[in-house]
């Protein structure tokens, strides 16, 4: 078990892509870190020998997993990534290192044979990159769109050649802003399991094979860094990988569709709900919902929490307010008027989980205990 920070994870993450002991890396928050041990049981032996990391998921719509990442793999997705955004570059860290997108920088770094700059989360600190480069940065949503509001801030930004972007779905008026103000974003999916970000652009990695199921579109990804496992949890791993020849393969809960030889991520399997007696996709309702004029400056979230009457009710969260019916009305025509939001909650502040994803979990918790 390992401090999140650059100082202790660069030397024991070394030692662990050279074949020594495995790095585990600890949230600092106490409830997060005590979640994580539950998880890991360090007692007990690993599952797979060529086990370099153990990383723990974030939990924000349930308990934490253990992903089990070989060498080869974190290796693998660190020259993907190099090799996708034109070659190996000096990193800056302003992510959380118990979490794979954090991680990976420091890993990177460790690929180019390069230092690592660690930065605030919040970015107060952060200034334009000197000396050669190239210079990449990673950040959440959350993170730009804050960063975007502070003149010297994005000044800075517009100094890196890359900022990867991921972690959570991208508002078009965000990356408008970043663009305007000349910095150059590249959105990323991929999860733990995949070693962060695996498809740039919509473009899987060199190596990454993406397929979709026909009869739901959830997403397949093959390639060379796939995970070995979940921690003690075999049934798990046995629904999710599968052998496909000298890689692995992760059946993901995600949906997707290929729009123009990209991929489009289109929300998660469980997104789809029935409310009324019709299905309603969440995740499209909240791409719509952002997109409207109602939203346009406020960070929304569109959950489903049950109800006796209809089945699922769909609530707006939304961190300023808005009013529920002018944004019913922007909506309109979209879906039948069953499968619009009945609730808006505000919010000044929408719960996340320490990666800077928004805590989902928290969200259906507050909407329950708000409830009319």
């Amino acid at each position: 078990m390992t401090e999140p920070t650059v100082a202790t994870l660069t030397p024991a993450l070394a030692a662990a892509l050279a074949g020594g002991e495995p790095v585990a890396p600890l949230p600092l928050d106490p409830a997060e870190r005590r979640a994580a041990m539950e998880m890991l049981r360090p007692a007990e032996p690993l599952e797979a020998d060529d086990t370099a990391v153990v990383i723990s998921t974030s939990g924000s719509t349930g308990r934490p997993k253990g992903v089990l990442l070989s060498a080869a793999a974190l290796v693998a997705s660190a020259e993907a990534t190099h090799a996708r955004l034109g070659g190996p570059g000096r990193w800056t860290l302003a992510l959380p290192g118990h979490y794979v997108a954090g991680l990976m920088v420091i890993v990177r770094g460790l690929v180019a044979d390069l230092p690592v700059r660690e930065v605030r989360g919040d970015l107060a600190d952060l200034s334009r990159p000197t000396g050669p480069g190239p210079h990449y940065l990673a950040l959440v949503p959350a993170q730009l769109a804050r960063a975007l509001h502070a003149p010297d801030r994005a000044r800075a930004l517009a100094g890196y050649d890359t900022v990867l972007l991921g972690g959570a779905p991208a508002a078009p008026a965000l990356l408008n802003s970043a663009a305007t103000a000349g910095v150059r974003v590249v959105r990323t999916y991929g999860m733990s399991e995949t070693c962060g970000g695996c498809v740039y652009d919509g473009e899987p990695l060199p190596g990454v094979s993406i397929k979709l199921r026909p009869d739901d579109h959830r997403i397949s990804i093959t390639g060379p860094m796939i995970f070995s496992g979940y921690r003690l949890r075999p049934e798990l791993t046995a629904e999710t990988l599968r052998i496909d020849g000298p890689d692995l393969t992760m059946i993901t809960a995600d949906r997707g569709a290929w729009a123009d030889h990209r991929l489009t991520v289109l929300g998660r399997v469980d997104d789809v709900v029935i409310t009324g007696g019709i299905n309603v996709d969440l995740a499209e309702l909240e791409r719509l919902a952002r997109a409207t004029p109602t939203a346009a400056d406020a960070e929304l979230v569109i959950i489903g929490i049950p109800d006796s009457t209809w089945g699922t009710v769909i609530v707006a969260v939304a961190d300023r307010p808005i009013g529920l019916d002018q944004l019913r009305a922007d909506l309109a025509g979209t879906l039948p008027e069953q499968g619009l939001p009945r609730r808006l909650i505000h919010l000044p502040e929408l719960p996340r989980t320490s990666s800077g994803k928004v805590n989902r979990q928290r969200l259906i918790e507050a909407a329950g205990n708000d409830q009319p």
